[in-house]
């Protein structure tokens, strides 16, 4: 039998190392189902419910596994679906490929049902690289390219194949005028600054008396030299989301997530240091960085494309992390005062205290935060946690301790909801042998979390580690945009727009075969997350929670908090319960010890 372009596709993602595919079945690739059919389904088919679901498995996938994250779709509908979780990939900068489907040639701007431009479509998501296979004589060339250019550039790239190329015969470019020839070969590189360049950052960090640190998902790599740069330096260590795996929580100057998500400590430390050094971050929000002026800054990002752009650094230095850190540490003088890293100590210390007290706090039914605060200490050292969108990534940025051996992401760039059950999935296929934990909000379970746990029922008995555990803060409110408007417009919570449906969450889940656990009281919080943790299989923990308590940022300016007392004034629903959960939570930074309430 002749090798069909499809076969010669999935023999070339097999040689690239592929292990799977996230993808949605349709007629625009059934040339390429065929072809599984015929290698025996390798790489592995994953089928999700949706389009947009395998595009996050494929981000979850490379964000966990370092390995780049493959989906598939049809033509038309399946390939618009897509995008969403292709723009997560790049704006977060994880490479994954996307192999679509076309209608035959010969329909091609006819009208014909299910044509897209799909060019036009992909041309800004995959804007790196996408190319239309259109003999096969193109292959392997744009496969590999499309493979390559999203590892190196950390991107998601597209191919598109029409129906009736994928049936044609393959046939390798030739030694010919016009063919393009292509290799295998991926071979590992490190991209290091000049000499001159680090001599310059060494001179700006070695004058500075009070040293910050901001570290992103560029430091993961890393964790070794960073620990030693903020040593030496006496420095305390903000985390960007999307960094938060990068170094551990348990040490005593890591002040944890920075931003409106972020904590007090990383707040103070921002605001009151001479000196900043970003490694590996892109992290957009400038007022939460120092003021203008009143601090040197050295960054080092891989990308030349991302340097000097979110403040004014004096020296922007192009490299690794690692081969980089190894290069400047040995030019870093360590020998000065230990106040300022005892003060970072102090605040992260107090910090710790109050974040604790918060989750004490009694609620109706169950506080939030005391949901992730029980987590915290139960959490299996191998764990890898994945957050959705909303007031959950608040909990999930405050109050999970990463400790070495851990992982952990968001959608950080895009932040859009539906993506923390997919990505766990993802997770799962990278890494069967470890638990995978998906903190999400009733709104994004509603949006299609609750669709993913159908995928997750299908494939769990090829995970050697059987956890695959899905925890939904059930408040019956989109709650992180109904204190956006409070907040930042100073507009009640409305409702036809806010308010969600009951569900069922833990029932569905029992109804696939699935663990589901409902948690009505906090009494019951603890032993709920035990119970999910030593499920046989995937589970869902359906916790009641408290809509009032609100996710208030450690640095909330006087505008905010009048705009909040403006739209109580103005007759918000849940007025009563906001003014007690909101002192309550505010008090604690005020308190002085932890046997205050």
């Amino acid at each position: 039998m002749s090798t069909k372009v499809s076969d010669h596709i999935l023999q070339r993602l097999r040689e690239w190392g592929v292990e799977q595919v996230f993808g949605y079945p349709g007629d625009g690739i059934n040339g390429l189902l065929a072809a599984w059919g015929r290698a025996e389904n390798q790489p592995r088919f994953v089928q999700s419910r949706h389009e947009e679901m395998s595009a996050f498995e494929a981000v979850g996938y490379a964000k966990f596994s370092g390995r780049v994250g493959v989906c598939a779709a049809t033509s038309g509908p399946g390939a618009i679906h897509l995008l969403n979780g292709l723009y997560d990939a790049k704006l977060d900068h994880v490479p994954v490929l996307a192999i679509v489907g076309q209608t035959h040639r010969t329909a091609m701007g006819g009208s014909y049902q299910q044509e897209v431009d799909l060019h036009t479509l992909f041309k800004d998501v995959a804007s790196d690289f996408v190319e239309t296979v259109t003999v096969p004589e193109q292959l392997p060339n744009v496969l590999d390219r499309a493979l390559r250019t999203a590892y190196a550039r950390r991107s998601p790239t597209a191919i598109i194949v029409p129906g009736d190329v994928q049936e044609l015969d393959y046939s390798p470019p030739t030694h010919e005028f016009k063919m393009v020839p292509s290799s295998l070969d991926l071979s590992s590189w490190t991209s290091v600054p000049s000499e001159e360049s680090l001599n310059r950052a060494a001179e700006i960090l070695n004058s500075g008396d009070k040293v910050a640190l901001l570290v992103g998902q560029g430091a993961a790599g890393a964790r070794a030299e960073v620990e030693r740069i903020a040593e030496l330096l006496g420095a305390g260590v903000a985390k960007a989301l999307l960094g938060k795996d990068a170094l551990s929580d348990e040490l005593p100057y890591v002040t944890g997530s920075i931003g409106l998500l972020g904590t007090r400590p990383s707040y103070e430390l921002m605001r009151d240091c001479d000196t900043l050094l970003t490694i590996g971050s892109s992290f957009p929000y400038t007022q939460f960085m120092p003021e203008f002026g009143k601090a040197r800054g050295v960054q080092i990002d891989i990308d030349p494309h991302m340097v000097g752009m979110r403040y004014p650094y004096e020296v922007n230095l192009v490299g690794d992390a690692k081969a980089t850190l190894e290069r400047l540490i040995p030019m870093i003088d360590g020998n000065r005062g230990r106040e300022w890293h005892d003060t970072v100590c102090d605040n992260v210390r107090r910090w710790r205290e109050v974040m604790g007290r918060r989750a004490e706090q009694s609620a109706d039914p169950i506080n939030p935060e005391y949901v992730a605060a029980a987590l915290d200490p139960l959490l299996p050292a191998n764990a890898i946690v994945s957050s959705d969108s909303g007031s959950a990534a608040n909990w999930y940025a405050r109050h999970l301790t990463m400790r070495p051996g851990m992982r952990g992401s968001l959608s950080g760039t895009l932040a859009t909801m539906g993506c923390g059950v997919p990505y766990a999935i993802g997770a799962k296929f990278a890494h069967p042998d470890r638990p995978a934990i998906a903190l999400v909000g009733d709104g994004a379970m509603q949006m299609n979390g609750m669709a993913e746990l159908i995928t997750a029922a299908k494939y769990k008995d090829l995970w050697e580690d059987p956890r695959l555990v899905v925890a939904v803060w059930n408040n019956h409110d989109l709650n992180q945009v109904t204190w956006e408007m409070r907040a930042m417009e100073g507009a009640p919570s409305f409702l036809p727009s806010q308010e969600l449906p009951d569900v069922q969450y833990a029932a569905f889940a029992r109804s696939l075969g699935l663990t589901g656990i409902r948690v009505e009281k906090p009494e019951d919080v603890e032993a709920g997350w035990r119970a999910g943790l030593e499920a046989d299989g995937p589970a869902v923990i359906e916790f009641l929670t408290d809509p009032a308590v609100p996710p208030i940022p450690p640095h909330a300016t006087w505008d905010q908090m009048e705009a909040t007392a403006a739209s109580i004034l103005k007759g918000d629903a849940d007025r009563g319960s906001m003014i007690k959960q909101g002192l309550k939570a505010k008090v604690q930074e005020f308190l002085p010890g932890r046997d205050k309430k």
